[in-house]
């Protein structure tokens, strides 16, 4: 019973370890583009659950005791709230964690080697298009690929 609790490794070493693999990810998908878990692919899902998988042991160092994962969960869920809570009062913070909207059309005219340079297919802006009522790419006004991966498109006129 008491090897359900015994730590293989200091307690602080579980916190370092949690640190640098939440940073490492935070980074990893921030590189990876800006979809919004609504539009994920199975692609993006079967990523998200072996990238689970490949950073597990970085995490844990092999320990298996509940004290071990009571430390890595809790060290998690606080890096996390204090992320939010920096994003919420810095704007320097949450640009370098959330991004910057990007531009992908303006007055007419779409900027294809923006949406190729973002992973956006001419049928997610399309789709995109129509969920905005826009029939021609010559009424948008603005389109803009929010930080959420959700695209934003204005009308002229509106």
């Amino acid at each position: 019973m008491n090897a359900l609790f015994q730590l293989s490794a200091p307690w602080w070493v579980f916190v370092l370890r949690a640190l640098v693999v939440y940073v490492l990810v935070m980074v990893l998908m921030r590189l990876s583009g800006k979809r919004s878990v609504g539009q994920f692919t199975p692609f993006d899902l079967v990523l998200l659950i072996l990238l689970g998988n490949s950073v597990q042991n970085g995490i844990n160092g092999g320990d298996n005791s509940l004290t071990g994962a009571a430390i890595m969960a809790s060290t998690l869920i606080a890096v996390n709230y204090l992320v939010a809570l920096a994003t919420a009062r810095s704007r320097l913070a949450e640009r370098l964690v959330e991004g910057e909207p990007v531009v992908l059309a303006r007055d007419g005219r779409v900027f294809d080697h923006v949406l190729r340079r973002e992973l956006i297919s001419q049928h997610d802006f399309e789709e995109a298009m129509r969920m905005n009522a826009v029939d021609d790419v010559g009424q948008i006004a603005l389109a803009l690929l929010e930080t959420n991966g959700h695209i934003t498109i204005l009308k002229k006129g509106d």
